[in-house]
């Protein structure tokens, strides 16, 4: 047992015995039924504080022949899978996190000296019977121990792209680095397996990739392991219920991360939400505003716009195929918008190609970064938001549409305002503040059609529900008929209570907005 090579399950087994474990070692079935194929190379790319070390240590005490812990397995899912005693202890794990050797070295130079000594170090302890060749030379070496007794190797790799993290301009030494994980692992007949976790996928070279052989799963292509990205849905509501918390209001903090259709929480945040009993800005809070604010502030392409309609609540559509996997190579707001769903200021569906902000915690990160520096606007709007919810709820017609209409005055360059989508967007950042006591849906179906805006009241609100419909050259009062006409309060199927009916129009030619509420019960 060494300490890089075969190292013992500590760190697992701290994670076992913490207050809150979510058990994901329905992980290690995937990772079995893809050993010694084809598809044994992995790359798992998720934001910070996601869970990636805890999976790779996971990994390596499963496998590792340095520890036996079937004890530590003999209660979590994979305990059920026939594939616990296939596989487990019985291979050679060699598990590096590279943040590590990276501080502890001047150079890439010296970075990749320290991780070949490092393990040679080890093979040699671990296999002083073995004839090497050159035991200097660290592939050979593998090479040599894999000759005599015919265990292949399991290579666990946390923090692999931090090098592109902290040298984000350094291609030489990017590129050092590549060449030196493609010798070490592509076709090499003592590797059975490769895992290597970060949270940028693998870097693309032109045409070139070095680690080609790799399967990306990612935030933008979970593949088979979006479960394991983070915590499902009724992973959270167990918690809740064992913690008494209200699950819907988590649910507004720390869900909305969008991966093939599995609805993903933030766990640090849960994690900490539950065990001290009541919600903030956690994951957050363990870097910077500025740290998004760098990049939000680019503004290619209309990103600066695009933002705002996500803070607003709407979804923007991109092409992430053309990121080059860094945090250098930006041609366009596609490029950007990509990389923050790789830092999890993002979520992504696959489907339609569409990004938001996932939840209230990281909305408020947008918050603190357009607070100052040109956003003066956007953050007028926010600060209005409480005063227009208020209003509508009043039923204070003059108010809300003087509210709209300088909310639409201090922010057309993100709208034209020439059509009722446009106007649609200009609400919701209006209404910015409605989105804590209430869920909004835009378009939602209703009736005989589709309603524009529609707001429903969380369970912990007391506020009633409202229905908004947004005309141009008409009249607020055909708004509402519209509502009532089209039957647009069906829509509310679970909601029993007042209903506001809420009709703006805008006159293109005035400028000018007209409001008309009226008021319902289901």
């Amino acid at each position: 047992m060494g300490i890089y090579l075969n190292p013992d399950n500590i760190n697992f087994n701290r994670a076992l015995n913490s207050k809150i474990y979510v058990d994901k070692s329905g992980l290690i079935q995937y990772t079995n039924s893809v050993m010694n194929t084809e598809q044994q190379f992995i790359c798992v790319s998720r934001p910070r504080r996601f869970g990636k070390s805890m999976a790779a240590n996971m990994l390596t005490a499963y496998y590792s022949k340095g520890c036996n812990s079937k004890n530590l397995f003999s209660k979590l899912k994979i305990s059920k899978s026939d594939y616990l005693e296939n596989h487990m202890i019985h291979y050679n794990v060699i598990h590096l996190n590279m943040q590590q050797f990276l501080s502890e070295s001047d150079s890439m130079e010296e970075m990749l000296q320290m991780i070949q000594k490092t393990i040679l170090f080890d093979l040699t302890e671990e296999f002083p019977d073995v004839r090497y060749f050159d035991n200097k030379k660290l592939l050979r070496s593998f090479r040599d121990v894999f000759a005599k007794y015919g265990v292949p190797f399991i290579f666990v790799i946390d923090e692999w792209d931090c090098v592109f993290r902290v040298h984000k301009n350094d291609l030489e030494s990017q590129k050092k680095y590549l060449d030196f994980l493609r010798n070490l692992l592509k076709d090499q007949s003592y590797v059975a397996l490769a895992y290597m976790t970060g949270i940028l996928p693998i870097k693309k070279y032109g045409e070139h990739s070095a680690l080609n052989m790799f399967t990306e799963i990612s935030m933008t292509d979970p593949r088979e392991c979006a479960e394991f990205t983070g915590f499902t849905e009724n992973e959270v509501q167990e918690l809740c219920e064992r913690y008494n918390m209200p699950f819907d209001e988590t649910k507004r903090w720390y869900d909305g991360y969008n991966l093939m259709g599995v609805s993903i929480y933030n766990p640090r945040s849960v994690v900490m939400s539950m065990t001290g009993g009541y919600f903030n800005n956690y994951w957050t809070s363990t870097e910077t505003y500025e740290a998004l604010k760098e990049y939000i502030e680019l503004n290619h392409d209309g990103l600066r716009d695009k933002i705002i309609q996500m803070i607003a609540g709407e979804k923007v559509k991109i092409n992430p195929e053309k990121f080059q996997n860094d945090m250098t190579t930006f041609n366009s707001a596609d490029d950007v918008l990509t990389l923050l769903v790789h830092l999890g200021y993002l979520t992504f569906d696959f489907d339609t190609r569409e990004v938001w902000i996932p939840n209230s915690e990281v909305r408020q990160e947008f918050i603190n970064s357009i607070e100052d520096g040109g956003w003066e606007h956007v953050m007028k709007a926010i600060r209005q938001s409480d005063a227009l919810l208020d209003a509508t709820l009043q039923g204070d017609e003059k108010k809300v549409a003087e509210i709209i209409e300088q909310v639409h005055q201090d922010n057309t360059s993100i709208l034209q305002y020439n059509d009722e989508n446009s106007l649609s967007c200009v609400l919701s950042l209006a209404y910015y503040s409605a989105q804590k006591s209430h869920t909004i849906t835009r378009e939602a179906p209703a009736g005989k059609g589709y309603a524009d805006l529609v707001f429903v009241p969380r369970r912990t609100s007391h506020l009633p529900a409202f229905i908004v419909e947004l005309k141009c050259d008409h009249s607020a009062d055909a708004a509402v008929e519209q509502i009532r006409k089209k039957d647009y309060t069906d829509c509310l199927k679970d909601y029993s209570g007042e209903i506001l009916l809420v009709g703006i129009n805008y006159d293109k030619k005035s400028k000018e907005h007209t409001c008309r509420i009226e008021s319902t019960k289901k």
